[in-house]
Formats: C-alpha cells, structure tokens, sequence
C-alpha cells in the first residue's frame, strides 16, 4: 500500500448509496492535495456499499454492530503509517482542498493537536442553508457551551487520537465531543474560518432526528469535564443553550423543508 498522511474513517449502514456515492467522490477529490487512506466500516451484509466503497479504492472493515463510537475505532484500528485522522459520514462531503488545508494547518504548528474548519449544513439536495464558522469562538465555548467543532470538518493527530483511547463506545451522539474535551490537554487547537466540509441536514440524520437526546448527552459529557465543584452548577448554563440550540435547528429544518 502507497504511503499516506492521513486516514479518513467513513462509517456506514449501507443504505444510502446515493449520497454515500457522492461521499466518496469528495473523498476523491482530495486525493489531488493529500495522500489518503480511506477506511470504509460497514456490515457485512452491505453488500452494494462495499462494492461501491471498493470501487473508490477504500479499505473494507466489517462494521462491529455496537454503535457509531466502536465503528469508528475499528476503522481507526487499520492505521499503518497515518499521521493524522479524519472522519465523514455517508451522507456528508468534503469540500474541495479541505483536507488539504487542515493537513497545512497542522504540518505548520507542531503544537497543534488538532485543526478545525467551517462547515456548511446544507439540504438533500446539496444546497446550503447555513454556515458553521466560528473559529476561536468554538473553542472557548467547547466545555460549557454548543460544540461549534464540526467533526466532518476536523483534523486530528492519530497518536494523540490514540493516546485517549479513541473514541468512548458507550456514547452514541456526543463521542466527539468527548474526545475533544480529552485532546485539550494534548496541545493546541487551531483553526480556519474557510469551510472545509459539509453536513447534510435531514431527518434521517442521527443528531438531527434525536436532538433532545443528543443534547442531553452533550451535558452529561461537558458535566463530567468540568472541575468538581462546578458540576452542581452547570443547569444554569445548560438550559439556556438546550433552548437555543433547538431554536437553531428549527430554523435550518424550516429552510430544509
């Protein structure tokens, strides 16, 4: 196998092979700026998926049916000799120099542990209906606010990645979160305004389908981050965000619909 600087993880049921095919086509393309290793993990019996996947030239492994988290580290468990990792769902894209870009971003800062870009959340049908890009911002409010870091639209170093342990399988929406809250002390976040990948938005999406689940994840996540004597406190700020972040989604279902 070629070398390659960066392993990108694409988890998948299997049943969306429309958007799953444009997926890996923005895979691709990023091919012209980086050297990739695409790890696809799927059922076994996905049987139209894998071939697809195969036909991008994507590594195969059999999805392990315990969640999003353990699929995911399967798919990290085929690293060789990646330096840095990268996610996309089936239903998600890159955008064009994405991973370059971030790639960029961290050959330039040894310190960095992990760089970020914006995102768009765009409808079915690929047009966009907002723009994620909050820089810094999303950094300060990652261990008490929204998690404004996209994680299609992240970069993260695999040994850092690896020293956390990957990503917790008992969490099923807010596993990156997690994960970046326990990177903080690994080094640097640094990041792009420039948006680097795209977030399909539609009900069969697992965040956007389960928001208050999700949301109540999120908290128990940031919850035990936080230093002890905080924790008692932390509905105060938890509410308050809930509410907005519902109120946010509404309004980007409204333009979807």
């Amino acid at each position: 196998m070629t070398s390659s600087d960066i392993l990108v993880v694409l988890p998948t049921l299997g049943d969306r092979l429309d958007t799953l095919a444009e997926t890996l086509e923005s895979v691709d393309a990023q091919r012209a700026d980086v050297r990739l290793t695409l790890v696809v993990v799927t059922p076994a019996h996905a049987i139209e998926a894998r071939e697809l996947a195969a036909a991008h030239g994507a590594v195969i492994v059999d999805d392990p049916k315990t969640g999003i988290s353990a699929a995911i580290n399967c798919g990290l468990s085929a690293r060789s000799d990646e330096k840095y990792y990268a996610w996309i769902g089936d239903d998600d894209l890159f955008r064009p120099g994405g991973l370059g870009l971030l790639f960029q971003s961290l050959e330039a800062d040894d310190g960095a542990v992990l760089a970020y870009g914006g995102c768009d959340y765009i409808d079915p049908s690929g047009t966009t209906l907002a723009v994620s890009n909050a820089g810094g911002l999303a950094k300060l409010l990652l261990p008490w606010g929204p998690d404004l870091i996209p994680h299609p639209g992240t970069m993260v170093r695999l040994d850092a990645l690896e020293a956390i342990g990957g990503f917790d399988v008992e969490l099923k929406y807010a596993m990156d979160l997690d994960a970046f809250l326990k990177l903080r002390s690994h080094g640097r976040f640094i990041w792009t305004r420039r948006a680097v990948s795209a977030f399909r938005w539609h009900p069969d999406s697992l965040t956007v389908s389960n928001r208050r689940s999700s949301s109540l994840e999120s908290e128990a996540v940031k919850r035990r981050h936080l230093p002890t004597v905080l924790r008692p406190l932390s509905p105060l700020w938890n509410h308050p965000i809930r509410w907005a972040s519902a109120f946010a989604a509404k309004r980007v279902s409204a333009k979807a619909n």
